[in-house]
């Protein structure tokens, strides 16, 4: 039982600390138009992204019963607070050096990723749930691709719509817009993205015998919500420089043609309990509000860079997940 009760406890401690690093990482992305636009200054836009992400965090759980329960089935699991520690680790390790390097790689790939490969480290593929865990992949794989879609239509709708009206008036009017859409954009990120350590610190309880149910107790929702909101505040400043300005040159409407896209598409995924990558799918409304202004403005070279990174996140995620499950193992 004591094994047990430290497990859990470095596991909270751990997920809290992935919503932690989430909050630096991928925050950046929800406000890095803005900020590039100068829509909002960035100490401002942080704060405005830290509280937004707060309130988007605590309203919704859908996500993290799906992260809960659809990729390993949290009661079958033999060792199971083992598996979810090295997950963490792993997804820790890889959100950090892609940070470093200032790449948007995805915490969401980098955490399913990891919880896969822990859990066929320790019981083999057979663990896998294979309904829910394709459920996920498919809303991984598909979402950047319906962004890049959605951004596309709705940046070549404004320039039907403004094509006739003064471009500085119009860039003004959307940098005041931007702020309505930087606001949007960091809830929705809160309502999909911190529910991934509340799914994990509940499979912790599960599998250390402290509760039954798959609902998420409302201290889990507030300490990943606040860890999430404490993460904001430091800002990630490589990756908005990336996001904000080497994929494409953005102007204010372009900003919000982006920020808005990004935001349907994640609050649809957390309205039906899916979660996916707000990283993958802000980049890819860029890339698509991009190609409707102009497809050789958008600089492919960097895109296809953040698409490597895409790529390979889950499998070096699952694999680093399935060493570290090994070492752990020796110990536990």
């Amino acid at each position: 039982m004591d094994t047990l009760l430290l497990l859990t406890v470095l596991i909270v401690f751990f997920a809290l600390a992935f919503d932690f690093i989430n909050g630096f990482h991928d925050t950046a992305n929800a406000i890095a138009t803005s900020v590039s636009t100068k829509a909002l200054k960035p100490r401002v836009a942080i704060v405005l992204a830290a509280s937004m992400n707060f309130i988007g965090a605590i309203t919704f759980t859908g996500v993290a019963k799906t992260i809960t329960k659809d990729i390993v089935d949290p009661f079958a699991i033999e060792n199971g607070s083992v598996v979810i520690l090295a997950a963490l680790l792993s997804a820790i390790a890889w959100n950090l050096i892609t940070w470093y390097y200032g790449i948007p790689s995805s915490s969401s790939h980098a955490l399913i990723g990891s919880i896969a490969g822990a859990a066929i480290s320790a019981a083999g593929f057979g663990i896998l749930n294979y309904s829910g865990f394709i459920k996920i992949l498919e809303a991984l794989i598909l979402s950047p691709f319906i962004a890049l879609a959605v951004g596309f239509l709705m940046m070549s709708l404004f320039k039907v719509i403004f094509k006739n009206t003064n471009l500085y008036k119009t860039n003004k009017g959307f940098r005041t817009f931007q702020i309505f859409t930087a606001a949007l954009q960091s809830f929705t990120h809160g309502t999909n993205d911190a529910q991934k350590a509340m799914g994990i610190i509940t499979m912790a309880l599960i599998a250390g015998g402290f509760t039954t149910s798959t609902d998420i107790p409302l201290w889990v929702r507030i300490a990943a919500a606040t860890a999430m909101g404490l993460g904001t505040s430091i800002g990630g400043w490589k990756i908005i420089k990336t996001v904000g300005g080497k994929i494409m040159k953005i102007r204010p409407i372009n900003g919000a043609a982006a920020d808005l896209s990004s935001a349907l598409i994640i609050f649809g995924a957390t309205y039906i309990h899916l979660p996916v990558s707000t990283t993958h799918v802000i980049s890819s409304a860029i890339m698509g509000v991009g190609s409707a202004q102009r497809v050789k403005g958008v600089k492919w070279g960097v895109a296809r860079k953040i698409v490597l990174t895409w790529v390979i996140t889950l499998p070096i995620s699952a694999l680093l997940a399935a060493l570290i499950y090994q070492i752990i193992n020796l110990f536990f």
